[in-house]
């Protein structure tokens, strides 16, 4: 029994298990919802845009804070930060249960992703320092091995509770999860801090960064709806553009950066977050849609539909500690060009799908794509962790976590938007002699709208125009991920190099620093 209590030899691997508890809970969230979707649409009235906005809300809210989360942990604590995180994820996922309405539903989920904003670079950058180099890509294999395991296990979890239980349940799930994750930090993680800088929160940066990404993803998820030409949408774009400008201007300029630009010098940093854009973006939109492919057009229900994402699950259960352990060999370059080049080719021979294709179809490239993402994630992290200082940790691990972030948003609202589009056209002229009104409800519910009671011709123009927009969406996703391949070998090094955050000078300055008050920059 003495592996079991708590000693200095022991207590990374407790911080480990504590870690991977939240972020099991975390990223659970970013696929259990899915395989709840067109029962949420039945049950709460809500469109294809409010479903967009059930999995947006959450990724965008964690996208534009991920950073400051982390930079928020390097300088108060990322154990106490951290665990601030999963209590307000933890609060809001038990009151999304009650959910009257998709409005209340969509806040909810976005104060959800401020809680996963503040717990997910704690759990990366808290690992980085309990473990010592030479085990630290075991121990971020496994951390990858959860994710990965989180990721691919929501369809088969959340069909089982929509199914046998409620929609609501996939939501009271994390409640045990989280008191669990709370008591096992408090129980074995130790505190950490970034100690050369001094306590200062870029709120102008915060701000900017923020209302930025928000602007851009909302104009991408409404364009369809407002169309692209409206002053609106064409207002926000803009507005993103001088946000997003104002936010590099302000960070160069700012003594303690909310995002310290002199991380993206290492090629390996910055290949390393344009892999984690990628590979999100890809993955998160394929399941989105497949899933609605699944119980829509094949009308699978949520358990079946999930049930039928267990070989996925499977391998990349497998795949993550695997990842972990051949990245000390071969270094992480390799693993992430041939695991994002799999990755491509799963999408784009799932792009063939048709009406009538069966499951025998899609099984051979679920399990493709899921030795791909596998070969992703691990190395992917190690990667960008690598190419920092150890007192970095926190914000580096941010920034990563936000690129996964916002590649997963731009995914989902940006092929949605294809998706919608492509859609329109199509039905539109399969059914010009139909009424306008109709053929608006059908393009703005598309591949969520019942099909039983509508007139065959007019479901099978819906059903039809659905499969080929997703096709072209599939496309585009193994575009990006090939993007992302290329990236991965231009740029990521096998090299240890901690080439950001480590010049002596910096250091110097910030013991200095560390006299001067806290205060909050503005």
């Amino acid at each position: 029994m003495d592996r079991f209590r708590l000693s200095e030899d022991n207590r990374r691997w407790w911080t480990l298990g504590a870690m991977c508890f939240a972020l099991f809970m975390l990223m659970l969230d970013n696929t259990v919802v899915n395989v709840a979707l067109p029962t949420i649409q039945k049950d709460l009235k809500a469109s294809i845009s409010g479903l967009e906005w059930t999995v947006n809300a959450y990724t965008l809210a964690i996208a534009v804070l991920l950073v400051t989360g982390g930079r928020l942990g390097d300088l108060f604590g990322r154990v106490r930060v951290f665990l601030f995180g999963v209590v307000l994820f933890t609060i809001a996922s038990a009151a999304i249960g009650f959910s009257p309405n998709a409005t209340f539903l969509v806040v909810g989920r976005a104060i959800q992703g401020i809680g996963a904003a503040a717990m997910m670079p704690g759990t990366l950058s808290i690992i980085s320092n309990a473990f010592p180099p030479s085990e630290r890509g075991r121990a971020i294999g496994t951390w990858a091995g959860v994710s990965a395991l989180a990721l691919a296990a929501g369809p088969v979890v959340g069909g089982f509770l929509v199914e046998h239980v409620s929609w609501q349940s996939i939501f009271f799930l994390n409640v045990p999860i989280g008191i669990a994750a709370v008591f096992v930090t408090l129980f074995a993680a130790k505190e950490s801090r970034d100690e050369t800088v001094e306590r200062t929160v870029d709120v102008p940066g915060v701000l900017t960064l923020s209302g930025g990404l928000a602007s851009l993803v909302l104009a991408l998820v409404q364009a369809n709806h407002w169309g692209w030409g409206s002053p609106a949408i064409l207002s926000l774009i803009a507005l993103s553009v001088v946000l997003l400008v104002s936010f590099v201007q302000i960070e160069l300029r700012r003594r303690v950066p909310m995002v310290d630009f002199t991380f993206f010098r290492s090629k390996s940093f910055l290949g390393a977050n344009l892999v984690a854009f990628c590979v999100s973006f890809a993955m998160l939109a394929t399941f989105f849609f497949i899933t609605l492919y699944m119980q829509n057009v094949q009308d699978y229900s949520p358990l079946q539909a999930g049930v039928r994402f267990l070989p996925m699950t499977v391998l990349l259960i497998a795949m993550g500690p695997l990842a972990g352990r051949l990245v000390n060999r071969t270094g992480p370059r390799l693993l992430l060009t041939v695991g994002l080049t799999l990755t491509a080719g799963s999408l784009l021979w799932q792009s063939f799908i048709t009406v009538d294709s069966t499951y025998a179809f899609l099984l051979a490239p679920f399990m493709v794509q899921a030795i791909g993402m596998g070969l992703v994630m691990s190395p992917m992290s190690t990667a960008a962790m690598n190419a920092v200082v150890q007192t970095k940790a926190g914000v580096a691990s941010g920034i990563l976590s936000m690129s996964r972030m916002v590649g997963g948003t731009f995914g989902v609202a940006a092929l949605g938007a294809l998706v919608a589009a492509v859609g329109r056209h199509d039905i539109d002229r399969s059914l010009a002699s139909s009424s306008p009104a109709l053929r608006d409800k059908l393009a703005e519910n598309l591949g969520t709208i019942p099909t039983a009671g509508l007139p065959p011709r007019v479901a099978t123009a819906a059903t039809d125009a659905f499969v080929h927009a997703l096709n072209v969406g599939l496309k585009v996703g193994a575009g990006v991920a090939l993007i992302g391949a290329a990236c991965a070998f231009a740029l990521v090094s096998n090299k240890e190099q901690h080439t950001a955050g480590n010049d002596a000078d910096d250091v110097r300055a910030g013991r200095l620093r560390r006299e001067e008050p806290a205060l909050v920059e503005v």
